[in-house]
């Protein structure tokens, strides 16, 4: 494997590695089963680790709000965007 630093770039492996790692919320119900919180679309099966928090979920929010928020990403996640509205930062 390559040094870290300037001028470094992972393998086309090493990459594709690092973008399979996500952390996903989701809400664990009384019978154990998961329900993740936005929608995920891996190549093939993956493992995965679950980490059950002591706290209760959020209140529960709009199913129409999760189902927009990444066609609304691909509008807002653009630079014309950040320079837009950059004098507010």
């Amino acid at each position: 494997m390559g040094q870290c630093g300037a001028g470094w770039t992972p393998n086309g492996a090493l990459a594709e590695y690092f973008q399979m790692i996500k952390t996903v919320e989701a809400v664990i119900d009384e019978q154990g089963n998961v329900r993740l919180l936005e929608p995920i679309h891996p190549r093939t099966a993956r493992r995965a680790l679950v980490t059950i928090l002591e706290e209760s979920p959020a209140e529960k929010v709009s199913e129409t709000a999760l189902l927009s928020e990444a066609a609304l990403a691909e509008d807002w996640n653009r630079p014309e965007e950040d320079e837009a509205w950059s004098h507010l930062q």
